[in-house]
């Protein structure tokens, strides 16, 4: 089974996480911000992850540090879960249509993380989260995963449904990277030999 549990504990957050790669969407979030509970719930369910997450933070400040260090989390426990990446297709790539909003997601886990996010979300916050967190989760996210990642806005006016369709989008993505190829399965994806 490809898991793993990671816990981090700064001033400014407490958080326990476990993800199962291969598992069938299961997920138990709780952050103290609502909408990335929503956000992370769906994730788990599209990639077809299983996911439990348990964050205090300073929310009383604002939902970021919460948000950019479960992002830096949960892109650990994927690193983990990957362990020596042999098998895996390790490229994915999904456009995703939700309602007016169309998202491009692709990934390759290379062992190089790096985040090039081009959503233009017209609303500053929906509700009480604030809209630009949606790119500093995943910034995080893929830096610590290792895990180059494009998002692209090719529709949309919604930024509920945007964010929405962008974390839908990367999960799918991710769901065919993570994958295991049985005819090279004990293979690295590269020629290289290794991917990092």
């Amino acid at each position: 089974m490809r898991a793993a549990q990671i816990k981090r504990t700064t001033a400014e957050t407490d958080i326990s996480l476990t993800l199962n790669l291969d598992g069938s969407g299961v997920s138990n979030c709780s952050t103290g911000c609502g909408f990335l509970d929503h956000m992370l719930t769906l994730f788990a369910r599209h990639g077809r992850f299983d996911l439990t997450v348990n964050c205090k933070g300073d929310t009383y400040v604002d939902d970021h540090h919460t948000v950019e260090d479960v992002g830096i989390c949960l892109g650990k426990a994927f690193a983990e879960a990957l362990g020596d990446k042999k098998g895996i297709v390790r490229y994915g790539n999904m456009t995703l249509p939700m309602d007016e909003s169309l998202i491009l997601s692709a990934v390759d886990i290379s062992g190089r993380g790096g985040c090039y996010y081009a959503l233009e979300i017209p609303a500053e916050k929906v509700g009480t989260f604030d809209t630009e967190l949606c790119q500093e989760f995943f910034i995080a996210f893929a830096r610590d995963a290792g895990i180059t990642l494009h998002l692209r806005q090719l529709a949309g006016s919604n930024s509920h449904h945007m964010m929405e369709g962008a974390f839908k989008s990367v999960a799918r993505s991710l769901k065919t990277a993570v994958s295991i190829d049985a005819a090279f399965a004990d293979e690295v994806p590269s020629t290289k030999g290794m991917l990092g």
